[in-house]
């Protein structure tokens, strides 16, 4: 049989269990109370906000004084902001507002994606940040097409231009575009799937393909293979590839020795491995000099968001796609509003002094190497006749 003291100290344990259970319940209900209370008064003062800011925070002084220079802070200067700002803005924009929450994401870039410094500097909770870098970023995806897209055939010709000056030779006024890969830094998944993000320089990495312009503009990004993919593999998984989306036929793309010589599906012409006499040598020479653009665009695009793709990026592999391609996206934004960032402009071309290991053949012969040849012919004829050829007659 069970004691009477035994049933006295149960009963006294079940009554303070419940009362445990009734002091939780109550504090969770005067909390959302508290919390409704807040949200009505936010909305009854006119705005909608359900959110408020800290206007004491030194970040926001800066960005409310018109006068001010953002680029210490964001790295991009006061008209880039507003046109970004115009560039996501829709109707059903809430919360902080559009303009505050694109600052959040600059920021973040511009200081290395560290939530508790900007946490800091704007005097909000970092899961706050957290959710604001989200819904930018996925904002900025769904743009992406707005400012890196492929060139109208009307525009080839003026990009075709550009090239031929890069290289200073006519020869190349069929190029529409130079390509290389890039590796992004990033913390390996914590699993079995580590080792695939390890690249040839023995850190892991996200590739990053582009293909810029002459003006070292982006106008296409493929992003997302993992660092030990080889740069060959990456442009024949790609869209451009797969679905011979460019160049054009009869143009052709500039690419380094990773990639192999083609003419179909996509023009692309690489420099000669083992160079044989001064014609496939000046070839290289002004091929390198029209090529080399596309490596000046990741390095000026490192350069201004160097607090975040200097260092391993400290977020998902499935989000650092994502983070890539905003980079990107602001890297051709600030071209096109002239945001020139000197320390950006003179850093030295991105992997200027590596390059990749050979790609893989596709049979014994390139099969753009005839296009190769007949570029190479052309860079070593005379541009003017020499004034003793002109004195003899000729059948």
């Amino acid at each position: 049989m069970v004691s009477n003291s035994h049933l006295h100290l149960s009963a006294a344990l079940t009554c303070v269990a419940i009362r445990r259970l009734l002091a939780g319940a109550m504090a969770r209900s005067n909390r959302r109370r508290r919390r409704l209370r807040r949200i009505l008064a936010m909305w009854q003062g006119g705005k909608g906000l359900y959110m408020q800011l800290n206007a004491t925070a030194p970040i926001l002084a800066v960005y409310a004084n018109p006068e001010a220079c953002l680029k210490k802070d964001f790295r991009v200067k006061r008209s880039s902001v507003v046109y970004l700002v115009q560039m996501l803005s829709s109707p059903k924009d809430h919360g902080w507002g559009q303009d505050i929450e694109v600052l959040v994401l600059l920021y973040s870039l511009a200081h290395g994606l560290s939530l508790s410094v900007v946490g800091s500097a704007f005097r909000i909770p970092k899961s706050t940040v957290h959710r604001i870098i989200k819904h930018v970023t996925g904002k900025i995806k769904a743009n992406l097409k707005t400012l890196i897209s492929l060139p109208t055939p009307d525009e080839l010709p003026e990009i075709a231009d550009g090239f031929c000056q890069l290289a200073k030779s006519p020869a190349f006024h069929r190029a529409a575009g130079a390509i290389d890969g890039c590796h992004i830094r990033i913390k390996p998944p914590g699993n079995e799937y580590h080792k695939e993000y390890i690249n040839y320089k023995l850190f892991p990495s996200i590739q990053m393909q582009a293909i810029c312009d002459s003006t070292g503009r982006f106008l296409d990004v493929f992003i997302g293979y993992p660092g030990s993919v080889h740069d060959a593999r990456v442009l024949r998984n790609s869209p451009i590839f797969c679905q011979a989306l460019f160049p054009p036929a009869g143009w052709f793309l500039l690419g380094d020795g990773g990639y192999p010589c083609l003419e179909k599906p996509v023009g692309l012409l690489t420099p000669y491995k083992v160079p044989r006499g001064q014609v496939q040598a000046r070839f290289n020479r002004h091929h390198a000099r029209a090529r080399s653009v596309v490596e000046r665009a990741f390095g000026r695009m490192k350069a201004r968001w160097r607090a975040t793709l200097f260092k391993a990026l400290e977020v998902s592999p499935s989000f650092a796609p994502d983070i890539i391609a905003c980079c990107a996206f602001l890297h051709n934004l600030c071209i096109d509003m002239n945001d020139v960032l000197e320390d950006a402009e003179a850093f030295p071309p991105e992997d200027g002094d590596q390059s990749p290991p050979p790609a893989a053949a596709f049979g014994q012969e390139s099969p753009g190497q005839h296009l190769r040849n007949r570029i190479a012919a052309q860079l070593s004829v005379p541009v003017q006749m020499a004034p003793h050829l002109r004195e003899h007659d000729y059948i």
